[in-house]
């Protein structure tokens, strides 16, 4: 089934710019793509045989779409940036067809919890195991696929054998979260519905190991807040080299959204890829 989408798309850097970490190659009749689990409705399929074509499974087309973003007009995100700025366009020159994901809110959040100081191949090998040990198995064309592990499974689980899946000190605070969220302490629903970030973002601090940093990856990469900004190592090494800024902290962070505008997110997103690839 093709999938209508609004160019450009590349498939293969959206899969490869820090956002996602399971999605396996995969073909199917005798096209190359890749599958993976979205929340519980089991292994979906993607593929891009061409850069004007994107292929998936009949019946998953929303489902997809929504994941991987196409749904959104890049044309009316980057008319949101600012106009006079050569190092985002540089940027985005370098990776046009970056999508930023829909992922689920759990899924998402509890991810980043566990990738705190950790290179893309460590937080997918820890993914993945995670996902084998106590997400749900799934069968597509003769391979195994699992859904992410629900709240409850990391807090019935327990710190002690998070820790046997190389979390460190991370299964701590992904047990911790996992009983919050199980228990209805945070309501991650309502966060992903809040029309107001700080609020969203203020409630997901809540949770043990989620800083300002973590919060806003899950409002950016999950609840559709695109003027949410991560700034890790790699964007403040940017935003230091390329746009002479020393400042720190809060007031870094206020400076980042306000030059990038609603839609800051994406030119993180943008700025993220550039940086870990070319500096």
């Amino acid at each position: 089934m093709e999938l209508p989408f609004e160019s450009p798309f590349s498939l293969t850097d959206t899969l490869k710019s820090g956002q996602l970490f399971h999605w396996e190659e995969l073909t199917l009749d005798g096209v190359p793509g890749y599958a993976g689990c979205i929340a519980d409705i089991g292994p979906c399929w993607i593929a891009q045989p061409t850069a004007g074509r994107v292929l998936g499974l009949s019946g998953q087309e929303q489902t997809v779409s929504r994941y991987f973003g196409l749904d959104q007009s890049l044309r009316e995100i980057h008319g949101t940036f600012p106009d006079n700025d050569p190092v985002l366009k540089a940027a985005i020159a370098y990776c046009p067809g970056i999508r930023v994901a829909r992922q689920p809110v759990w899924e998402c959040l509890a991810t980043f919890i566990t990738s705190s100081l950790k290179q893309v191949m460590h937080i997918r090998a820890i993914t993945m195991t995670l996902r084998q040990r106590y997400g749900e198995k799934h069968e597509l064309a003769g391979r195994s696929f699992y859904a992410y592990p629900d709240p409850a499974a990391f807090s019935a689980a327990g710190e002690e054998n998070l820790r046997k899946c190389a979390l460190g000190y991370r299964a701590k605070s992904l047990a911790l979260a996992g009983a919050a969220v199980a228990s209805g302490l945070v309501d991650l629903e309502a966060i992903e519905k809040s029309e107001d970030p700080s609020a969203a973002r203020s409630a997901l601090m809540e949770l043990h190991g989620v800083g300002e940093k973590i919060a806003n990856c899950a409002l950016l990469f999950s609840c559709g807040q695109w003027g949410a900004f991560p700034i890790d190592v790699w964007i403040e090494r940017i935003l230091r080299e390329h746009y002479r800024k020393r400042l720190k902290g809060a007031k870094l962070q206020a400076w980042a959204e306000r030059h990038f505008g609603c839609n800051a997110g994406y030119a993180q997103q943008y700025l993220f890829h550039f940086a870990r690839k070319t500096l």
